[in-house]
């Protein structure tokens, strides 16, 4: 037998038993007082002995029982058809056909979980009836319109290009709850709400989604997404507190937003890539405690139960295709690019895991397969407490913003680390300096008045190579005496000898601190 479900807002049984007019019949629910939050549809007046026929699921039926008095068979019948019919409950007022509620009739009704309520006062049914159903289709006309409402406000925000989380944010608005955007495999995509709301959802997110994910108690609402047969998420409402069916109109319309969102998103990223990015963007910032992230990390997918933690940052490979080596490698992670071509990923490896030969091998990997291009992979030391994420987040960009614009001429190891940048790991903490930014154009002054690229290049590949002409000259493709007039040139237009260490050295700097201020 399927449960009746209501297609608009209802009130309970134990609602309807506390108006005021209800309340003056004196109400005594004799059986089935666990059920008393079953949602009232509508309320019938009734005396029919099989009225149960006649129902369709969550009504309230009001009787007096004349044809019903001296035939217990009938009595029980009774009650088990309005089971059947999956009434919402059954009021008996008490006077001349049954003067104390009748034993049969309560015996079945809390059998079958019916609840059984009598009036022990005369009650005018109509009253009731009319009461009843004036608040029905005042809280029917308020959902509708609510549902309309924030339809018409998704539409909107999608129509103007407004991001995922813009809409989330207003689903949460109109539902007073926190609000999450899952996969089928209850991984968080996306959130709103107060964030202390949505922390303590997130905080042992996994256990919570499957022990409830068979209903909706508790004021979990759910909707599902997706499209053409196929699903692939969901959004939860958790712990609305509203009328159950006003919060399955609100889900059903957010789902329908969010299918529409994602369908006319075309090439852009994916909902996962933006959760990723969110994440990672907010631990890099510093503005949010790391300790305050880990509901959210653990619900993105991320273990962080005693972990090591892998910061890196990658420049030269797009997130996509760094998340696809992580999965062949059977490795936890959370990959986004962040900015300027660089992506960063945190590893999360089991303690007893060697760090370091699963960082080497992630790097080469990364390197290897047909078409692969130039790839620099920065990495800080690895992590056992959260807290010390941000920081080794932070120093793997470093690392790799000081190296990544002359990689091709470097011998870099497989994996950069904060001890392989030396000097341009201090020039690129100080590239914004004014006076560093002064010193650069007054050395470089003379290429940089009529720029040449082609010397500039050569100029950063000989000094990057340790003054090295045989290495320049393979790296440009050039002959040893087309170099040497290169160098020429370069030291005419400069005004220096490169063959001098203190010369060379302040070209050097500068040259470092101009590629600096251009990434």
């Amino acid at each position: 037998m399927t449960t009746w479900e209501p297609s608009a807002p209802a009130l309970s049984v134990r609602q309807v038993l506390a108006l005021e007019r209800v309340l003056a019949g004196e109400p005594e629910v004799v059986a089935g007082a666990r059920r008393l939050d079953r949602p009232v549809r509508w309320v019938h007046v009734a005396e029919a002995a099989d009225v149960g026929v006649m129902l369709s699921g969550g009504e309230m039926v009001l009787t007096t029982g004349v044809l019903l008095a001296g035939d217990e068979d009938k009595q029980a019948e009774y009650v088990r058809s309005l089971h059947r019919a999956e009434a919402a409950a059954l009021v008996l007022g008490l006077g001349r056909a049954f003067p104390s509620p009748p034993d049969v009739m309560r015996r079945v009704a809390e059998r079958c979980g019916l609840p059984l309520v009598v009036l022990h006062r005369p009650f005018p049914f109509a009253q009731l009836t009319e009461e009843v159903q004036s608040r029905l289709v005042r809280r029917k006309f308020a959902a509708v319109s609510l549902s309309e409402a924030v339809r018409g406000e998704l539409t909107a925000l999608i129509t103007a290009g407004a991001p995922l989380q813009r809409l989330l944010d207003e689903v949460a608005r109109h539902s007073g709850c926190p609000v999450v955007v899952t996969n089928l495999a209850h991984r968080v995509l996306g959130t709103a709400g107060e964030r202390p709301a949505v922390d303590d959802v997130l905080r042992d997110w996994e256990r919570v989604a499957r022990q409830a994910g068979g209903g909706e108690g508790d004021g979990w609402i759910r909707a599902e997404l997706g499209g053409r047969g196929e699903r692939w998420g969901r959004i939860v409402l958790c712990g609305y507190r509203g009328d159950r069916a006003t919060g399955r109109l609100l889900a059903d319309r957010a789902a329908e937003a969010l299918v529409l969102h994602r369908m006319l998103g075309g090439a852009a990223r994916s909902w996962e890539e933006q959760s990723a990015q969110s994440l990672l963007t907010d631990l890099v910032s510093g503005v949010v405690p790391a300790r305050q992230l880990l509901p959210r990390a653990r619900a993105a997918g991320l273990p962080v139960n005693r972990r090591t933690f892998v910061p890196l940052a990658v420049h030269g490979r797009e997130a996509h295709r760094l998340d696809r080596v992580l999965r062949l490698l059977g490795l936890s992670g959370v990959v986004a690019e962040l900015a300027g071509g660089v992506t960063t990923v945190l590893l999360s490896l089991a303690r007893d895991q060697d760090a370091e030969a699963l960082t080497a091998h992630f790097a080469a990997r990364l390197r290897s397969g047909p078409g692969a291009a130039p790839v620099v992979v920065a990495a800080a030391d690895e992590r056992t407490a959260f807290d010390d994420v941000p920081a080794g987040l932070r120093e793997a960009r470093h690392v790799v913003d000081a190296v990544a614009g002359s990689a091709a001429a470097l011998d870099l190891p497989a994996v950069v680390r904060l001890g392989d940048v030396h000097l341009r790991g201090l020039i690129r903490l100080l590239r914004d300096d004014p006076q560093v930014q002064s010193f650069a154009e007054r050395e470089l002054d003379g290429l940089l008045c009529e720029p040449d690229e082609d010397l500039l290049s050569v100029l950063r590949t000989y000094l990057a190579t340790g003054r090295n002409k045989s290495r320049t000259a393979q790296l440009h493709h050039v002959s040893r005496p087309a170099l040497y007039r290169r160098l020429e040139a370069i030291q005419a237009r400069l005004g220096v000898d490169l063959d001098d260490f203190e010369q060379a050295a302040s070209v050097h700097i500068a040259l470092l601190a101009h590629d600096a201020q251009q990434q």
